[in-house]
């Protein structure tokens, strides 16, 4: 089984997630998707990336730059990097996904792709409305679903458990439950960690 914890609001997470999904599908393991927001897990554990935003080094930055597009390239995905607006504000594109459960998957691609794609805002209920119509989701449906309060509740959860267990950040990602990895560069220890239990 593999476990996937993330937020939308990340392109190094846009790419594990269009990346891991083949993976799961070659080894013939189930992906359990588990939405968080990252700015909780930030806030708890992790504050040195404010600090980082706040002071970048630039040499720093134009590497990422660099190697975010080298990544995007790789993986046949078109990211713009930086969008105007980052970071961006994901908690009504999360609680969707907790909303639609195991049919999320096409919605969080449509989120993904409206945001590092097409440079939209995603904390906009205009954007999300474009999200939902794209893969067949009522709007009127999603917006009153992501009010709820035990969507609410489960999304925070969610981020509190993959503190809990040792993540720091998006994408983070368990392979039977203990063996944690973080990022989509990864991927490759991944797969030999699913090939050793294949063979195993």
């Amino acid at each position: 089984m593999i476990e996937f914890f993330f937020d939308c609001s990340s392109p190094w997470t846009y790419l594990a997630f269009h990346n891991i999904q083949p993976l799961a599908k070659e080894f013939g393991v189930d992906i359990v998707w588990r939405p968080i927001l990252v700015g909780g897990i930030f806030n708890t554990v992790n504050p040195s990336v404010y600090a980082q935003r706040e002071k970048p080094v630039p040499a720093k930055a134009a590497y990422m730059l660099k190697d975010l597009g080298d990544w995007a390239r790789s993986a046949g995905l078109k990211i713009k990097m930086p969008p105007s607006v980052f970071p961006v504000n994901s908690v009504k594109a999360m609680r969707g996904c907790i909303w639609l459960g195991q049919d999320m998957v096409p919605f969080a691609r449509s989120v993904f792709e409206i945001y590092w794609g097409e440079n939209q805002d995603i904390s906009q209920d205009a954007v999300l409305t474009e999200a939902c119509r794209r893969v067949g989701i009522d709007p009127q449906a999603f917006f009153d679903g992501i009010a709820q309060q035990g969507i609410k509740d489960q999304l925070r959860i969610n981020t509190e458990e993959v503190v809990k267990r040792g993540g720091f950040g998006s994408p983070t990602i368990f392979v039977d439950v203990t063996d944690m990895y973080f990022g989509n560069d990864r991927l490759p220890l991944i797969r030999e960690a699913l090939a050793k239990r294949r063979t195993a």
